[in-house]
């Protein structure tokens, strides 16, 4: 078993053109830029920018990928590995409060809690990028894949589950996984990335 590890990041810089892509929308008026900037002002205290990852030997056979910690006849994520000798595995996580912000906006204020959402969906991906930037570094010239998770493509959802039993981010950074293969929080995000 590989050694899990936990890294924590300062706030990634906030790129407002993918929070209006998530929103949908490519102008704002006076009330969307009102409760967007008052979501922003109110969610980035609360975000937390919290992983957990680990790194194992890949091996690549007839119609089967041993990632080291589960194997997978997946042939998109056998596509995204191509060429790789290793994979790092990932959960990523801003923390609840921001659930809990957009769950209180739900029913006070519809657009705030949309806001809300696509604050949180631009922050989770700024995380995780931050950390494959930081893999890049530390591949020293390797060549480090995009990011792929489960659900993408042929590699079943289900497959978090392999995630969440190899990292155990529940007890790592409090990232849950619940029946449904849903996570709580909900911006959070599991994945793989191939290392050449």
């Amino acid at each position: 078993m590989s050694a899990v590890y936990v890294k924590e990041y300062a706030a990634p810089p906030l790129d407002r053109g993918e929070i209006m892509r998530y929103l949908r929308t490519a102008s704002v008026d006076a009330t969307l830029e009102r409760e967007l900037t008052a979501a922003l002002h109110e969610a980035q205290p609360v975000l937390s920018y919290r992983l957990c990852y680990a790194e194992f030997a890949l091996r690549m056979g007839q119609g089967e990928i041993d990632l080291g910690f589960a194997r997978t006849a997946s042939r998109d994520l056998a596509k995204n590995l191509a060429g790789c000798t290793h994979v790092v595995v990932f959960a990523a996580t801003l923390g609840l409060h921001l659930d809990r912000l957009i769950a209180r906006y739900s029913s006070l204020s519809p657009v705030r809690a949309l806001c809300l959402q696509a604050i949180g969906a631009e922050r989770i991906e700024a995380l995780c990028d931050c950390f494959v930037t930081d893999l890049r570094y530390a591949s020293f010239g390797g060549r480090v894949h995009a990011r792929f998770s489960p659900g993408y493509g042929d590699l079943p959802l289900a497959f978090q589950r392999e995630i969440f039993h190899t990292l155990d981010p529940s007890r790592r950074i409090g990232l849950t996984l619940n029946e449904s293969l849903l996570m709580s929080p909900t911006k959070s995000v599991s994945a793989l990335v191939g290392i050449e």
